[in-house]
């Protein structure tokens, strides 16, 4: 007897059905084909300690299972589950007049429990899009398959429910989450507030900008001054996320298997902050299972890299890529898969290996030959990518010993927020295009076009700063910010002056540090 059951596989962001036959026969043979992993081949040993714990026996007779398409590796132990009941449908022990009906994911434990699985919520969007009425997943996954809006989620604690549920004898109601609800409720909340920092007001105003027009930020300065701490402030005066930045995010977090417990959607911006010791391949994606790295979870937020010359130049030199085309193809022998990365990246460092070189307050004790090895880690091309340089100075004591909390977050997200409409609002015929950091060559000149004084500025700066055509581009693309923040719709010479003093690396004293 045939009987047929059915699942998916996820590669990338994508999932693909796999229909699971299940064939019984005389004999006592056991057969699976379908290019399916060790982990696959091993769920029949867990479906046979399984079924007797739940009543059931396992059919004495040749099985012989196939996993279609035959052609596309199959992994994981998500297809514990549908072959489990293909087994007992096929050896007449569940109705399976309603196994079309369904989608099943779910990893088997030795009693039967049903335990969680990733890459729920790309699944759930596949069994939408196939039209099947629904899908049964284990409890733990519930929350994140029920986003998805016209299809009937089930979540099960143990293969026993999953029979009851089939064979009609028990009723179960479909889970229903509010995602708008919870999704608006959860976004204001943050525990880190630019109320607690104390002075700094030239760097705060560069994260302004930085947060304005989505632009990619670098911090410089001596150990104590504030960098990590304004970094990782710095998602809460970003806009906040949309729905559908929200569900790409999600996904992206599902597949990595990165969503926590009962989660439904994520509400915040990522805020991933990966250490110096980091690989090239946990920075980009990959290994054997197309998992996505740390410049794809941090899609729609924030890359932060703190002490930026203690990271591998090639683990670097890897961003370039996806700080440019803000999507990342990784290539494998085996498979070939596309995530987004659209991040802002900030990164901060100190101006030497002791830290102190330029610190008017403490000697430094390295050698120019160490400055110069330190600072030439980060490459021209990676530090042209960068739009703001901002130098982080030491905070004064005056400063310090203030009781009266500084400009909170609030305040500035809502400046953010104004800056951040008139760029939805400008960039409306222009499909992936939300803020002023991705605007192409084109729209530079048609909205940021500087007029005769301001082009003369940037002339001379271009000229004694020995500056790139790409440095060129990041100065327009951060004027125009300044310009949305002031409210104004011409970009003019203040704000190309302001531009102009965020690229602080480029200046001559830098350069001979060796950057």
């Amino acid at each position: 007897m045939i009987v047929k059951t059915f699942s998916a596989a996820v590669m990338g962001l994508e999932a693909t059905t796999i229909t699971i036959e299940v064939n019984l026969a005389k004999g006592v043979m056991f057969k699976l084909s379908g290019l399916a992993d060790t982990a696959v081949k091993e769920s029949y040993d867990r479906i046979c300690a399984a079924l007797p714990n739940v009543g059931f026996r396992t059919p004495l007779a040749s099985l012989t299972i196939n996993l279609s398409p035959a052609d596309m590796k199959k992994e994981g132990t998500a297809f514990d589950l549908p072959i489990a009941i293909g087994i007992l449908a096929a050896d007449e022990k569940i109705e399976n007049s309603r196994l079309h009906e369904y989608m099943l994911v779910g990893e088997l434990g030795l009693d039967g429990k049903l335990k969680p699985v990733r890459a729920v919520l790309p699944i759930a969007i596949r069994a939408r899009k196939e039209k099947f009425k629904g899908l049964i997943v284990p409890k733990d996954n519930i929350r994140e398959a029920a986003v998805v809006n016209h299809l009937d989620v089930y979540g099960m604690d143990n293969l026993s429910d999953v029979i009851a549920f089939l064979n009609g004898s028990n009723n179960y109601e479909p889970m229903v989450v509010d995602t708008r609800k919870e999704f608006f409720a959860q976004q204001s909340s943050y525990d880190l507030d630019f109320a607690d920092v104390k002075g700094q007001e030239g760097v705060k105003r560069a994260l302004e900008v930085a947060a304005a027009g989505s632009h990619n930020v670098i911090l410089i300065g001596p150990p104590g001054s504030g960098k990590s701490m304004m970094a990782k402030r710095l998602p809460s005066i970003l806009p906040p996320l949309s729905l559908a930045e929200s569900l790409e995010t999600t996904q992206v977090h599902s597949v990595a298997g990165k969503l926590g417990k009962n989660v439904s959607l994520i509400s915040q911006r990522p805020f991933r902050s990966p250490h110096h010791t980091i690989s090239q391949i946990a920075m980009t994606g990959g290994t054997t299972k197309a998992m996505p790295g740390e410049v794809s979870l941090a899609h729609n937020g924030i890359l932060f890299l703190d002490e930026l010359p203690e990271f591998s130049k090639t683990t670097l030199e890897v961003l370039r890529q996806p700080l440019e085309d803000r999507k990342i193809t990784i290539s494998r022998a085996n498979y070939t898969v596309e995530y987004p990365c659209s991040f802002m990246f900030v990164a901060s460092m100190n101006p030497c290996p002791c830290g102190y070189y330029g610190d008017p307050t403490h000697h430094c004790v390295c050698s120019p030959g160490q400055i110069t090895r330190y600072l030439s880690k980060i490459s021209g091309p990676l530090l042209d990518r960068i739009d703001i340089h901002c130098e982080v100075p030491v905070v004064p004591f005056k400063d310090l010993s203030q009781m009266s909390p500084g400009e909170p977050s609030s305040a500035i997200r809502e400046r953010v927020l104004k800056a951040r409409q008139m760029q939805e609002e400008r960039f409306k015929p222009y499909k992936g295009i939300y803020a002023n950091a991705q605007m192409s060559e084109r729209m530079l000149h048609q909205f940021a076009e500087p007029d005769a004084a301001s082009l003369d500025m940037l002339r001379t700066a271009m000229e004694h700063l020995k500056l790139s055509a790409r440095a060129y581009s990041r100065i327009l693309k951060v004027a125009r910010t300044i310009a949305d923040l002031a409210g104004s719709e011409k970009v003019q010479s203040q704000h190309i002056a302001e531009a102009i003093g965020y690229r602080n690396l480029d200046r001559g004293d830098w350069a001979e540090r060796g950057i």
